[in-house]
């Protein structure tokens, strides 16, 4: 039983290693990645809608609508929609005062972002409005002023139907939480979907600051995901399609993140939940589009690790182990003592592994993208072994998360301007 225990614990251990290895090559990629100067092509301007899904958010909408007003791209080629979804204050009002064009939704049954772009996509094809893409943002969102023209650049070589672009945070310096949330994200952009990009594999779409073609948006009908990540779902659904989705690390946009616990919580229960979904719906046939091999294989591949419960791998790891030790106080003295050292040793090895690996993912993520942080460098320094405990604080969201029914809830934002 013992020799048992063992070799089980150290068996999960090299899996769990062997089947996220490739993540590991994508970090030594993203180092030698390199932001520089090209000789890029004139790019045909076309003509996009950017798309708000907006629920009682009157305290930033002004601000995101403002920072889609300057940008240095053609004004008669860039339309501004925001879906005033189930608001009960001044979001619509601000929005219309601003410039923005402005539907009102209201449904108590189909709640969330993406019943509400579906909403709009059916509700445009009616007007029989053209166009070749349309953006998608939340409502915190501000836009850099070379966003669209950037994204355009990208999107007019043809060879993509979505793209996702360079998502940084407004509020890094807030608290520990917010800077979790901005490594996390600024990870994904430089080690992930760079480096996919960057071998011809395909990217996944995050929550905001995203392209979807006209034709795409067409070919599905609207916009049919409705998950509790319908970003996810949209990004699962490319890759065993095999539709395309690429990365444009020129184009920039800043997210607010939460700054209370209470907020998270709910966010990345949230989260957490829809991946469940999405992994339930898709792995099957992720599974399968493996088989057809070469790029798409391996982008059904890197996305089914992305959905898959990795976590929960390791909580399971650990709640094994406490089962080992209850068994063990029916055994003879000396050889409980056996396995409960042989336990915590395990339990202790997971979590120290835990941080340390944390630590150095984050670690690269903020020396490589310093310049594109926006706080103070103490902070910078300082969230950096928080940012561990923040990864940490999933454990408990995930296990929750299987059990609890879990609803779209809104996060209040604040008018929080950059660092």
């Amino acid at each position: 039983m013992l020799r048992f225990v063992r070799h089980l614990n150290e068996s999960i251990i090299l899996f769990l290693g062997i089947i996220y290895a490739y993540q590991a090559v994508y970090t030594l990629i993203g180092l030698w990645l390199r932001r520089r100067k090209e000789i890029r092509p004139r790019a045909r301007l076309h003509k996009y809608a950017a798309v708000v899904s907006a629920r009682n958010e009157e305290n930033v909408i002004g601000d995101l609508i403002a920072s889609l007003k300057a940008q240095r791209y053609p004004s008669e080629l860039l339309d501004i929609y925001i879906v005033a979804d189930n608001c009960t204050d001044r979001t619509a009002e601000i929005a219309e005062a601003a410039g923005a064009i402005v539907y009102r939704r209201s449904s108590r049954t189909e709640v969330g972002k993406g019943y509400a772009l579906d909403w709009f996509f059916a509700r445009l094809c009616r007007e029989r409005r053209d166009y070749d893409g349309y953006f998608v943002f939340d409502a915190d969102n501000l836009v850099d002023p070379n966003f669209v023209a950037e994204m355009n650049r990208t999107f007019d070589s043809g060879k993509y139907d979505a793209l996702t672009s360079y998502r940084n945070s407004k509020n890094f310096g807030s608290c520990w939480i917010s800077a979790g949330y901005s490594i996390w994200f600024l990870r994904e952009a430089r080690f992930l979907n760079a480096v996919r990009c960057a071998l011809g594999l395909n990217c996944a779409i995050s929550g905001t600051g995203f392209l979807v073609s006209d034709r795409l948006i067409r070919e599905n009908r609207g916009w049919p995901f409705h998950l509790l990540t319908e970003d996810i779902q949209f990004s699962a659904d490319c890759a065993v399609r095999g539709r395309r989705i690429g990365y444009c690390g020129r184009a920039m946009v800043y997210d607010e993140q939460p700054i209370t616990l209470r907020q998270s919580w709910d966010q990345r229960l949230r989260w957490s939940k829809g991946f469940y979904q999405v992994d339930g719906r898709y792995s099957w046939a992720l599974l399968r589009g493996i088989l057809y091999g070469g790029r798409r294989g391996f982008s059904c591949y890197d996305m089914l690790m992305t959905i898959a419960p990795a976590m929960l791998l390791n909580v399971g790891l650990v709640l094994f182990n406490g089962v080992i030790v209850a068994a063990a106080f029916s055994l003879p003295h000396f050889l409980t003592r056996w396995v409960i050292r042989e336990v915590v040793h395990t339990v202790v090895f997971l979590l120290v592994n835990f941080y340390l690996g944390m630590l150095l993912c984050g670690g690269l993520t903020v020396l490589s993208e310093w310049k594109a942080i926006e706080a103070k460098p103490v902070q910078k320094i300082v969230y950096l072994f928080t940012f561990p405990f923040f990864m940490l604080t999933y454990v408990p969201i995930s296990l929750a998360a299987l059990v609890r029914r879990v609803e779209w809830k809104p996060i209040r934002h604040n008018a929080v301007k950059k660092a």
